[in-house]
């Protein structure tokens, strides 16, 4: 089947069945390799010594949730594991031997979140985890032998500490605190009997200043601070002394990530991310490897795990065009040593480039863009006006970044026109662009978002009559904001996960939001006082049900925790009380956002039918596409017969 410039479609499932490899992991001392792939259509975790990948053999077999994230212990002999149940994020940390056996849930305690502080780098059969099984609000400290699963409280969590930094014996040294700062924070140090205050963080610095690591020999950590500048800078404070040093800023972007020695504990190369992710070299060599890798491969470098002699780094090269690939490199011998492709059955595909560019907002304000164009489409403006896809990005508190997406190139494949933008409130360009974002949810916010999409009308890029607005989370929000405050400039909207009431979502948070909910309150409104309500309720989709005009298309998950299903089914009501169409599927065995593959592959198999009636392209037949899946279709079934959907 070909879109309507003759180029094949691609199959759906290739893009949103499960990857064949994901998150691959080098062992401390550099002989294994672990990463996820599939078991029965479930991910899983898989081993292979390092030099020997014929020898993969699979060390788990979950049959429901998948896993996603796994870490080698320092035994050189265990992976651990982080998985939840049906996507409530009650997520347990388990250990598996790679020898093989049962693995062990270290974490077995009902309802509990808990997450992983740290490894002890001389006793390498002792971890820290964090759980919160005493207070949902609060996580506790303990030290668990991976062996027995036995653990040792080491710290009791009445303090609000929301984060702590454990020295490389998994000793107390720093933690990030919210107590009694209002919408600030403040960083702690440890002296032995408790956590003393040594720097208060005012609120508009918060979401950028915090600790990171420590030093092998603990002598010093780094932390990233917006203290008296506008983007988040790298600094590196003597543990004695308090002494600070700058070791890396940028004037346009924060530095949003790093790499540092393993015997050292020294930052090495951190990296920013304005139009285009870029490092910034510390130590010489690291840059001169960091360098060739981005000319040999032309593209996006990310060192995903490194092995303790610093000699192994797992790599993976990443651009819009293409699936990751991982390779290993060898940084001894220069050898490098391909691994795994994460969608092999798409290496040949001709993908749609990705152009970054910056427009203006009505006040000024500069917002970094993406414009996927189909992969027909030569230069950086079509032959003429096309149907678009304005696909708005999760958060808020996050962005939109030059890499693969396959969402957004999916859509580009059947012939529409993808646009993606770094609305204010966006992370990775400084405070003051996150700053610009408080209290403006469907506010500036989407007026950004308007501001773009006018941009491409005006450019002669979007056909003006066919725009969708899609996104997930925040994004969708934002998508049942553009269906309510903005009625006509959308011609239909697919909302995911997305929240319809501002009240009632700060009125009944997750229990774990405790550590970061002033701030919530603060950028987003505060339902505890009057002025606060009025903005919330001002700024909620769910009181503008019947301005809405346009065909919408509803996916949850009936198990999330942060964007409840109720918020999704509350608008619904609105809108079958007024007979707007609406078409609404939930998934039973889903939280926030869709991990099954089977049930990705059939909510999309809803969406290309929905936006080929509504923006014109090509719609492949929805075949077996939703075998497996646990779809329950809520509303509109007879609009989905019109789709020609069963």
């Amino acid at each position: 089947m070909l879109n309507d410039s003759g180029v094949p479609i691609i199959p759906r499932k290739h893009p949103f069945e499960n990857p064949a490899y994901l998150n691959p992991r080098i062992s401390p001392d550099g002989r294994w390799l672990s990463w996820i792939a599939a078991v029965d259509g479930v991910m899983n975790v898989w081993i292979a010594p390092s030099d020997d990948l014929t020898q993969a053999r699979p060390l788990t077999r979950q049959t429901e949730r998948p896993i996603f994230e796994h870490w080698i212990a320092r035994t050189n002999a265990h992976v651990l594991y982080r998985r939840d149940a049906a996507g409530e994020e009650d997520f347990h940390v388990w250990c598996v031997a790679i020898e093989g056996g049962e693995p062990c849930d270290l974490t077995p305690y009902a309802e509990t979140m808990a997450y992983i502080a740290g490894f002890h780098y001389d006793d390498p059969y002792l971890v820290a985890i964090a759980m919160n099984d005493r207070d949902a609000r609060w996580h506790d400290l303990y030290i668990v032998d991976i062996r027995t699963g036995e653990r040792q409280l080491a710290f009791k969590n009445l303090d609000e500490i929301a984060y702590f930094l454990l020295d490389s014996h998994l000793g107390l040294r720093l933690a990030s605190s919210t107590r009694g700062k209002g919408r600030g924070s403040a960083i702690l140090k440890w002296n032995g009997i408790a956590f003393v205050e040594i720097l208060s963080i005012e609120a508009d610095d918060a979401m950028l200043t915090a600790p990171y690591h420590m030093t092998r020999a603990g002598d010093a950590w780094f932390m990233g601070s917006s203290i008296g500048r506008d983007t988040c800078a790298i600094i590196r404070v003597d543990w004695e002394t308090g002494a600070e040093t700058v070791i890396a800023s940028h004037p346009q972007a924060d530095i949003s990530d790093g790499i540092a020695d393993p015997r050292t504990g020294e930052l090495t190369a951190v990296s920013v991310n304005y139009i285009r992710p870029e490092w910034i070299a510390i130590d010489g060599a690291a840059g001169r490897d960091l360098a060739t890798l981005g000319q040999t491969f032309d593209a996006t470098i990310g060192v995903e795990s490194q092995s303790d002699d610093d000699r192994f780094w797992i790599i993976a090269a990443s651009r819009p065009d293409r699936p990751v690939v991982w390779h290993l490199l060898d940084r001894t011998t220069g050898k490098l040593s391909k691994l795994f492709e994460s969608r092999p059955k798409l290496a040949d595909v001709k993908f749609a480039a990705m152009h970054g560019f910056v427009v203006k907002a009505r006040d000024g304000l500069e917002l970094v863009c993406y414009l996927t164009l189909p992969a027909t489409e030569t230069g950086q403006r079509p032959a003429r006006p096309l149907p678009m896809v304005l696909q708005v990005h999760g958060g808020p508190w996050w962005r939109d970044s030059w890499f693969f997406n396959r969402q957004v190139q999916w859509y580009a494949n059947r012939g529409y026109g993808v646009l993606q933008v770094n609305y204010r409130g966006s992370t990775g360009v400084g405070k003051a662009f996150i700053n610009a974002g408080d209290r403006e949810w469907a506010g500036k916010m989407h007026d950004d978002l308007i501001d773009v999409v006018n941009w491409a009308i005006v450019e002669g890029i979007a056909d003006p009559k066919r725009i969708a607005i899609c996104g997930g989370s925040y994004g969708g929000y934002a998508s049942f904001v553009g269906a309510t405050f903005t009625p006509d400039a959308f011609c239909c909207s697919v909302p995911v996960v997305g929240i319809t009431n501002l009240e009632t979502m700060l009125a009944n948070p997750p229990p774990y939001w405790a550590s970061f909910y002033e701030q919530e309150c603060h950028r987003i409104g505060d339902p505890r006082t009057e002025e606060g309500r009025a903005l919330l309720k001002a700024r909620s989709p769910l009181h503008r049900a019947g301005d809405i005009t346009k065909p919408m298309l509803i996916g949850h998950g009936a198990n999330d925790v942060r964007c409840k299903v109720a918020e999704a089914d509350q608008i619904v009501a609105a809108m079958q009380a007024k007979d707007i169409p609406v078409i609404y599927v939930v998934f039973p065995n889903e939280g926030h956002g869709f991990h099954h593959p089977a049930n990705n592959i059939a909510f999309n198999a809803i969406t290309e039918a929905f936006l080929a009636r509504h923006l014109g392209g090509p719609c492949e037949a929805v075949g077996d596409d939703f075998a497996g899946s646990s779809h329950d279709i809520r509303a509109g079934n007879k609009l989905l017969a019109g789709l020609g959907i069963v």
